[in-house]
């Protein structure tokens, strides 16, 4: 595995959510990580779709947990309480969603980066994307497929063998 996309924050955005689906299929990704904030199950039988496997956390907004956490297990998917580490291609990765205030969880993110216990930390909630390497650690957030609290829709695609991290617009019809 090398290619991982990232999502956060659809809110039961369809046309994005589907948009961000089918950009991830076109790259092939191996594996998609979503930060948190699906909201309702109607956007996770959508993300179904996905000819990847998904790993998901809980966000602060989501509805029925138990409802989404049966329909990502029909698909094969895991939805877990925040924080949850994985092991991709020996890289220790975090994938959180947030806490508070933008800044709060800016702060937290960072300061966790810095402990260096993570390879990779991913994370949502401020629906901006965010890009840093703290003491060696990549952090991003892929910012929101929701597109309307900071105008532009966005996921990212991280290539866990060379680093490197790309963002993608999803343009509105």
């Amino acid at each position: 595995m090398s290619i991982i996309g990232v999502m956060s924050d659809t809110h039961d955005n369809i046309p994005l959510t589907e948009k961000a689906i089918e950009k991830f299929n076109e790259l092939n990704v191996d594996l998609v990580i979503h930060c948190g904030d699906i909201i309702s199950p109607f956007i996770m039988r959508r993300l179904g779709k996905l000819k990847a496997k998904m790993v998901a956390v809980y966000g602060n907004n989501d509805g029925d947990k138990d409802l989404l956490k049966d329909i990502a297990l029909n698909y094969g998917f895991e939805l877990h309480n925040p924080p949850y580490t994985l092991t991709v291609d020996e890289k220790r990765i975090l994938v959180l969603h947030g806490f508070g205030a933008k800044d709060e969880t800016r702060r937290i993110v960072y300061s966790i980066a810095k402990s260096r216990e993570y390879d990779i930390i991913l994370y949502g909630h401020t629906h901006e994307k965010d890009y840093k390497v703290i003491d060696g650690v990549i952090v991003l957030n892929p910012g929101e497929v929701f597109g309307y609290l900071s105008g532009v829709s966005t996921i990212a695609v991280l290539d866990t063998i060379s680093l490197k991290v790309d963002f993608i617009e999803l343009k509105r019809m």
